[in-house]
């Protein structure tokens, strides 16, 4: 099992929402060159698009999946496949931009300052990613995977982690001429039997998810559904709501 673009865009809006609350943070008029770093579908790639339609545009994902369905929304647009830990850009850029991507990367430590010097000066990084991982829902996920029923079985699947705001200070203050840092907690209003298992399969539970066939995942998914039902209830309308913290980062070069 792996990125399927469907699944992850049955929620489009509420994760278009922080690329778009971060795209007017963005201190740049007209930027020649723009990569989108984990393009995945191509919904933000053609925000990029539309808001700077003169930009040479690259959009770059590891997931075939998501690259076909990016090329067939946005013909006129280049993209790559490639894997964020070991990509290097041809050339300088103007602006590097990555939505709810660069949380599945390790080696932050060595990760940011390297993507900030791959900007020209004055060039922008400009990073979102989920904070939510100490949430209710993330702490289910890596109970029940850890259980004695499911340790190994679903292997040494990772939800992703982030550095605390402080260590982003930290690491990119030295080298920036301005530098901007904050979060935001959406709180999401959702509908039907289980929304919040959901999302989750778009996008949290697909590395617990693949070792398995398919029986192991319907097994896996109704004993996740039942917990994560009673952690987030509907209220007497049958709206869920479901806090999600996101964290982001402007850095000028």
């Amino acid at each position: 099992m792996g990125w399927e673009p469907d699944r992850y865009l049955q929620f489009s809006d509420e994760r278009l929402r922080p690329a778009v609350d971060l795209l007017g943070r963005i201190p740049l008029l007209r930027p020649g060159r723009i990569v989108d770093l984990g393009c995945g579908a191509g919904n933000v790639t053609r925000l990029l698009a539309e808001r700077w339609p003169e930009a040479d545009i690259t959009g770059l994902d590891s997931s075939p999946a998501m690259l076909e369905r990016a090329r067939s929304v946005l013909p006129g647009v280049r993209f790559d496949q490639a894997g964020v830990e070991h990509w290097e850009p041809e050339e300088a850029l103007d602006l590097l931009f990555s939505n709810a991507a660069l949380h599945w990367v390790g080696e932050h430590e060595s990760l940011f300052p390297r993507l900030l010097d791959a900007l020209f000066p004055g060039g922008v990084l400009a990073v979102q990613m989920p904070g939510n991982f100490e949430a209710p829902s993330h702490r289910i996920i890596r109970s029940l995977a850890a259980a004695p029923e499911w340790a190994g079985r679903v292997g040494p699947a990772r939800m992703g982690a982030v550095l605390g705001m402080a260590d982003y200070h930290r690491l990119l203050s030295p080298l920036c001429t301005r530098l901007s840092l904050w979060e935001t907690t959406y709180w999401q209003s959702m509908s039907g039997p289980s929304p919040v298992l959901d999302w989750l399969r778009g996008t949290t539970l697909v590395p617990y998810l693949a070792p398995l066939d398919e029986q192991g995942q319907a097994d896996f998914l109704a004993q996740l559904g039942e917990q994560l039902a009673a952690a987030y209830p509907p209220d007497a309308h049958g709206t869920t709501l479901f806090p999600f913290r996101r964290i982001f980062i402007v850095a000028q070069r």
